[in-house]
């Protein structure tokens, strides 16, 4: 354990060069600011900058946490989507809330989004399944999520199935499949830099308008 905390403390957080944020000339809403930030994370070489942590709550109270990718940012919310029968739409159906969390470590930024997850329409959900990739549809098919599994060729087997089902019927749609939107209430933005003077600029809404101001590091 020594040699863990080690090696541990040993690593460095953030590059040398991390860009500068002038949060003084932040946009009104931080969807806009939101989206400055992606595309330098996708224009700095960032892997898979729309992946994002979705933290969840078991009715229970424990909490829960996996990495997906951000669909959108539209009228209804920040979007991502799930099957019906997976655990985070089993934890959203019994406690709405959910928080989500981005960190681009190249640039030393963070974004982290909190409010109420509600689920998108039909219409959208079929959407957003058959934008899918032919293999992604095949998985979703397959079904199961996070339940027992005996071995690697059991699913191998179920995938070569929902690939021939996808084949055959390119249109078919999961009828388990959904988006859902976070409705944020609260985003915060988080620079570092070198000096450990990191910068936190929160937003939160108030009404129809947002509001915003620092927060010490």
């Amino acid at each position: 354990m020594s040699h863990l905390r080690e090696t541990l403390r040993s690593i460095p957080s953030f590059p040398a060069d991390l860009p500068v944020f002038d949060w003084e000339r932040a946009p009104e809403q931080p969807a806009d600011l939101f989206d400055e930030w992606l595309t330098e994370a996708v224009d700095a070489g960032v892997p898979a900058p729309h992946a994002m942590t979705l933290s969840t709550s078991e009715p229970d109270g424990r909490v829960t946490a996996r990495t997906l990718v951000l669909k959108d940012i539209d009228e209804h919310g920040w979007v991502f989507a799930s099957r019906d029968d997976s655990p985070k739409a089993r934890d959203l159906g019994a406690n709405p809330f959910a928080a989500l969390t981005f960190f681009w470590p190249q640039l030393g930024r963070q974004v982290r989004v909190t409010g109420a997850a509600r689920k998108g329409t039909r219409a959208d959900s079929e959407e957003d399944f058959l934008a899918r990739p032919e293999t992604s549809r095949a998985a979703a098919f397959v079904g199961h999520q996070s339940e027992p599994l005996d071995s690697p060729e059991t699913y191998r087997d179920a995938l070569e199935d929902a690939v021939s089902l996808v084949t055959q019927d390119p249109s078919r749609v999961d009828r388990n499949w959904s988006t859902w939107a976070v409705i944020a209430d609260e985003v915060e933005f988080w620079q570092a830099s070198s000096d450990r003077g990191h910068l936190r600029l929160k937003y939160r809404l108030h009404g129809r308008s947002w509001e915003r101001g620092l927060l010490w590091p």
